[in-house]
């Protein structure tokens, strides 16, 4: 998925942005709150990692102005902020979690995971799509009892698809969830990943079609 990591202390920062990265995430990283403000304005994200105390503009008014403008992306508060009101303050002006400062990587991933489920109307982390299961939080992907061999983009498209199944996904789409600004991205490079998963699910009931002009939209066969 697309995530927006705000936060202004670098080493948390970088830490965070590598778990998510590892874990198939396009990662976007800000430090600067207005200029995070401005970004989520014209860029789509499935997330948003926000801390509260941030140069240019805080936290709390980057939320506010999210909610104001009907943003719904659901957003998880990073704090230094121990006192339960702050807390409230956050929840009431629309963060869908928090976690205070300092916290385990482990538990921010659980969270994140969390929140994407959820705002995907998923009750678990378990995606199926005929004998295709996706397990979201250990990163991997299976054909019944046989595990597929799948790079971390090759599992991240695959994801996607598994999410939206019988659903078109355009190809640009893909580039958007796959690929940070920091990043080359390309339709070329999509074509390619699905070409290495066509091959991986060659003798699977699964398929991944291609729609010409439209994208792509995996079903069980």
């Amino acid at each position: 998925m697309r995530i927006l990591v705000v936060e202004d202390t670098a080493d948390i920062a970088e830490a965070v942005v590598m778990r998510l990265e590892k874990i198939g995430h396009a990662v976007d990283w800000e430090q600067d709150g207005q200029t995070a403000a401005e970004l989520i304005e014209v860029q789509t994200y499935d997330l948003v990692i926000l801390d509260l105390t941030l140069p240019g503009q805080d936290g709390l008014a980057i939320l506010k102005g999210m909610r104001a403008r009907k943003i719904k992306t659901p957003v998880l508060v990073l704090t230094a902020r121990s006192h339960v009101d702050e807390r409230i303050g956050a929840l009431d002006l629309g963060a869908d979690d928090y976690l205070i400062k300092p916290f385990d990587y482990g538990e921010l991933e659980a969270r994140a995971r969390a929140l994407l489920r959820r705002s995907a109307g998923q009750s678990d982390n378990l995606l199926r799509v005929g004998p295709l299961v996706i397990d979201r939080a250990g990163r991997i992907a299976s054909i019944g009892e046989r595990p597929l061999n799948l790079t971390r983009r090759e599992l991240t498209v695959l994801e996607i698809l598994a999410a939206r199944p019988e659903r078109i996904v355009p190809k640009e789409e893909l580039v958007e969830q796959l690929f940070n600004f920091e990043q080359e991205a390309s339709p070329n490079a999509v074509e390619q990943f699905v070409a290495r998963l066509r091959r991986k699910l060659a003798d699977a009931p699964i398929e991944i079609r291609t729609l010409r002009g439209l994208g792509y939209q995996l079903a069980a066969l």
